[in-house]
């Protein structure tokens, strides 16, 4: 498997920009539960083995790799944004406001962001680059950490929320999820504004939704 690098925070640095954050998000494609942001700043010339973008790590690899990753970094801060104010604002703001929740606990001087788009409302440099949850080892890690802190979420809403299999499933568009919405509907946590798809299938087979 391909190691995530450091060639975006050494060219920052090397610019001049020595407290480099990157920035990543976990979550905006369930049905229910919230929307993750982390960033991490991690020492320089560090050496994280194993560590890359957290979609293609095990569960196991990503939770035997989050000490490694905390204890080699400067700082990190993780925001969480819930069901309620992604309807209410919508999952690209409230993604951004995620990823501005974790930038408020860390003093740094440039972002790496993962996908194309700069956080509105950041003063700090910013390089916006597709992908960087697998190029840049920052974001890797933030990508870790909020993976591994929303499973946790997910699995306490599990608790809270019995039968419709959170812990599994994490809040996502799988078949068991659909079956378990057909059964019990939604609950407090599911985001009303993603129910589209389920709303719709339900209408055309007459049932009530």
């Amino acid at each position: 498997m391909r190691r995530a690098g450091t060639e975006y925070e050494e060219a920052l640095r090397g610019a001049g920009y020595l407290r480099v954050a990157g920035v990543d998000e976990v979550g905006r494609g369930p049905l229910a539960g919230p929307v993750v942001a982390c960033a991490v700043m991690l020492q320089s010339h560090v050496d994280l083995p194993g560590v890359t973008d957290s979609k293609l790590l095990s569960d196991a690899a990503r939770r035997r790799l989050l000490p490694k990753i905390l204890e080699n970094a400067v700082a990190f801060g993780v925001g969480v944004i819930d069901s309620v104010e992604i309807d209410r604002i919508n999952i690209l703001q409230a993604t951004f406001a995620a990823m501005r929740n974790a930038l408020a606990h860390i003093e740094c001087d440039a972002l790496i962001v993962d996908g194309r788009l700069s956080i509105p409302g950041v003063a700090h440099f910013q390089m916006p680059r597709p992908g960087a949850d697998f190029d840049s080892l920052s974001v890797a890690a933030a990508s870790i950490v909020a993976k591994v802190t929303r499973d946790d979420l997910m699995s306490e809403l599990d608790c809270e929320y019995p039968g419709y299999g959170f812990a599994a499933h994490k809040g996502y568009a799988t078949r068991a999820h659909f079956e378990a919405l057909d059964r019990l509907g939604p609950c407090a946590v599911h985001r009303q504004s993603f129910l589209v798809r389920w709303r719709l299938r339900k209408s055309q087979v007459g049932l009530e939704c």
